[in-house]
């Protein structure tokens, strides 16, 4: 059952030929019921006039024999009310007829010697109300019957009636019983041809719709196969071009596209490598004149007590943005890693509480900073250079972002996944200004970036390193109320997380609109 629902999910070719059997199958017991119901109405409309019409000569010649009587002396009455009720058995013949004779109401007040059946038949198989219709109207009457025996044998059939007279005066009832059962055989018969022919019409559609769909579906299959991989990165494959009509018109557009995607996914793999080795080569050569520019800086700065104090101010600041300098130029060597996938981790376990720790002894946290860590260690196997990156910039981006009002650092862990989480109450970010929040070069206060020293490139690294762990980075804000940044990791290498030791909404956040990143939205 699963495998049919996938099925029918999954193939068009499968839902069009149940669709059009389904229809089709409906359509053809309709038709069919249509075509039977008339075709047995013909059948019996035509035996009744055939009965009635036989009845009726049969009727007229019957009293046309007992008038006779009268002036025959050789045609007795006896005999000729013989011949009327004497015919073959009904029973074993389909093929004959049956008689009955009843006396009127008022004959049979006096007598009904001459009452009488052919074969036995039960004679109340005539309801009163059918000989009542009989001796009101002329002409022959007809009714459906079932026709009984007193042997217990019954056989649908059509009995034909009207009234004769027996000479002296004596009327009677007489009764024509015609079988229905040739044409119930022939009605029979005829429906089973109708199902059988139902059933091989439903299947040669099947087949046709089978055959005409796959025709169709085929080739958009063998593309949606083709655009798959292309997706994948097999831009070489392309589409069977068949004839000029609407497929092979699809088949033909598509390779072009194909071929427009190569190009163009080419030229811009050529420029993306051009744009990391301008990159890489760039950061690499500034490296030896900014070593010496550096070194000439530090003599200056050294011997700045010596210098007038515009000299001392200028050292002051050469030496500041020399060191900006080689902070830019480490984070595009490490963005250039990325972009090359060249970046690699050397894990070891380590106590993550450590390494908050060593990040705020390095940055010199103030005295409105606080970590809530357990007991236990937590440890996790990371590359702690590149945790330890992270960290740096999460906690100096809330102390540059706090406005003085306290930044909390809280550390959680579970079986098998750690969290970090960063938490400010300072001036926080907008929808907007998230939506941008770990691209590179982005800065949602370029001024007071600058000020700062900021590259915009430190929340896109950290993401980068995040992701190089298989671990998540997500961020919450609002404006004027703080940030949240939280990181999770997984404790050991290749091990998928499966829960989030520490919520990226804060337990203290307002009951209002939130927004939240995802590094999946990313």
């Amino acid at each position: 059952m699963r495998k049919l629902l996938r099925s029918w999910r999954r193939s068009i070719l499968v839902r069009v030929t149940a669709l059009t059997l389904a229809l089709c199958t409906l359509l053809i017991l309709i038709v069919g019921s249509v075509f039977s119901n008339q075709i047995t109405r013909g059948i019996y409309r035509e035996k009744l006039s055939a009965s009635i019409s036989e009845a009726d000569s049969l009727i007229n010649y019957s009293q046309s024999q007992l008038d006779a009587t009268t002036y025959r002396t050789d045609l007795k009455l006896k005999t000729v009310l013989d011949n009327i009720l004497h015919v073959s058995d009904l029973s074993t013949n389909g093929n004959q007829r049956e008689v009955i004779l009843l006396p009127s109401p008022k004959t049979a007040n006096i007598s009904n010697k001459y009452q009488g059946s052919s074969n036995f038949l039960d004679f109340s198989i005539i309801t009163p109300e059918f000989r009542t219709q009989v001796r009101k109207h002329f002409a022959v009457q007809h009714q459906y019957i079932s026709i009984k025996y007193l042997t217990g044998v019954k056989i649908d059939g059509i009995a034909v009636g009207s009234t004769i007279t027996i000479p002296n005066n004596q009327e009677y009832e007489i009764y024509y019983l015609f079988p229905l059962s040739q044409q119930k055989d022939l009605i029979g018969f005829i429906d089973v041809l109708l199902w059988i022919s139902g059933a091989v019409l439903i299947i040669l559609i099947a087949l046709i719709t089978w055959y005409a769909t796959g025709r169709i579906v085929r080739p958009v299959r063998e593309a949606a196969e083709i655009a798959e991989e292309l997706t994948a990165g097999d831009l070489g494959r392309r589409l069977a071009v068949r004839g000029e009509d609407e497929l092979g018109r699809l088949a033909f557009a598509f390779n072009e596209m194909a071929v427009s995607l190569q190009q163009q996914i080419s030229r811009l793999e050529n420029l993306s490598r051009l744009q990391q080795r301008f990159v890489s080569d760039v950061s690499h050569e500034l490296r030896t004149p900014l070593t010496t520019i550096r070194m000439a800086s530090q003599v200056l700065f050294d011997a700045r007590h010596n210098l007038d104090p515009a000299s001392f101010r200028s050292a002051e600041l050469l030496i500041a943005q020399i060191e900006r300098f080689e902070s830019l130029l480490t984070d595009l060597l490490e963005v250039s890693r990325f972009d090359a996938r060249a970046a690699i981790l050397e894990t070891h376990e380590v106590n993550i509480t450590t390494i908050v720790r060593q990040v705020l002894d390095q940055l010199h946290a103030p005295d409105d900073l606080r970590i809530f860590a357990p007991e236990a260690p937590v440890n996790a196997h990371v590359d702690s250079r590149r945790i330890e990156r992270i960290l740096r910039n999460l906690i100096s981006n809330a102390i540059d972002h706090s406005e003085g009002k306290g930044v909390l650092i809280a550390l959680a862990q579970t079986e098998h996944e750690v969290s970090v989480g960063v938490r400010d109450y300072g001036i926080g970010f907008s929808e907007r200004e998230g939506e941008r929040l770990f691209d590179r070069f982005w800065r949602a206060d370029p001024s007071r970036s600058r000020l700062r020293g900021g590259t915009g490139l430190g929340l896109a690294i950290a993401l980068e390193d995040a992701q190089l762990h298989e671990g998540i980075l997500k961020a919450w804000g609002r404006p004027h109320q703080g940030a949240h940044f939280v990181l999770t990791l997984p404790k050991s290498p290749g091990i998928p997380i499966r829960s989030e030791p520490i919520s990226v909404i804060p337990e203290d956040a307002p009951s209002t609109a939130l927004f939240e990143i995802d590094t999946d939205d990313i």
